[in-house]
């Protein structure tokens, strides 16, 4: 007679709970000694179903014991002069809610001063070279920022996983960098892109858009996906064809369209081979969105 299978194990409730300072952070996301894995998702808020995805991405690689944090932290670090920290959207409320829904235990939401208690950093991390080309130059400083919290937040997490977006996708390699040049111990996990069903990648700006800003918002993935199907002719039609596209947008004021070679993120020749990205920025409306597809040139 075959035994009877075990039941199986069911689906571990997540009640995210949201702490403000480390201290409470710490209580929260190791009450006790078990030896599980843990994960983190580094976010500056205004959570839509991308961060779901890194979420959910994060919950799996941990398994059901396992730990995610959420973090929640508009860095002053990364934006400009002339960009407006204040108009940055911030909807803790509801970012605790959809943490919580896809996978997160804990949600940290610091304040400035916590993450810098004593103001302004006076030693800070470099990008480097790579953190000056593309966003870095439209966006002077941004990356040493970026970096400089991601390193701080990784040090009070202390995770074994860290999820990032791939739509960032300067960000993410020079992340990868960061941690592989000083040793963190943390793999850092890139989750692909989550569009809509019309191919507009989600982002937290996208809330900016007018209806027909996100119209014309639409040519910039259009113009991804041209290059993409153009990846088998080599490197001068995968741009060409993304560039057709652009060119007969309207309301789209180009910053960069730029076929990457995404280990160190300088311009691909014309005679690359192999994984690229195909990256893109622009002005719709008042709104600056970026974007990118991986793509295999031959």
């Amino acid at each position: 007679m075959a035994r009877p299978k075990p039941a199986a194990k069911a689906p571990k409730v997540h009640q995210a709970q949201l702490t403000h300072t480390v201290a409470d952070f710490e209580a929260a996301f190791w009450p006790d000694e078990s030896p599980v894995d843990n994960a983190v998702v580094m976010t500056m808020g205004a959570l839509h179903e991308g961060h779901a995805a890194l979420i959910r991405a994060a919950r799996r690689e941990v398994g059901r014991d396992g730990r995610v944090a959420v973090t929640v932290f508009v860095n002053p670090l990364q934006f400009g002069p002339s960009e407006d920290l204040d108009r940055y959207p911030r909807t803790l409320e509801a970012d605790v809610a959809l943490a919580q829904e896809a996978g997160a235990d804990v949600v940290f939401a610091p304040s400035a001063e916590e993450v810098y208690p004593n103001g302004t950093p006076v030693v800070s991390l470099s990008a480097g070279p790579m953190g000056e080309r593309f966003e870095g130059a439209s966006r002077p400083g941004h990356f040493d920022g970026v970096l400089t919290v991601v390193a701080k937040l990784l040090h009070i997490t202390d995770p074994d996983y860290a999820f990032f977006g791939e739509k960032d996708a300067q960000q993410l390699a020079i992340i990868q960098r960061m941690v592989a040049d000083l040793d963190f111990d943390v793999e850092v996990v890139g989750v692909p892109t989550v569009r809509e069903a019309d191919g507009l990648a989600l982002s937290s700006r996208n809330r900016y858009l007018s209806e027909g800003d996100r119209e014309q918002a639409l040519a910039l993935s259009r113009a991804l996906f041209a290059g993409r199907d153009a990846a088998a002719r080599g490197p001068k039609a995968v741009r060409e064809a993304a560039a057709r596209v652009l060119d007969d947008a309207a309301g789209v004021h180009l910053d960069y369209l730029a076929l990457i070679d995404p280990h160190d993120f300088v311009e691909a020749p014309d005679d690359f081979q192999g994984e690229a990205v195909l990256a893109v920025a622009a002005k719709v409306g008042s709104t600056r969105l970026i974007d990118n597809v991986r793509l295999q040139v031959r």
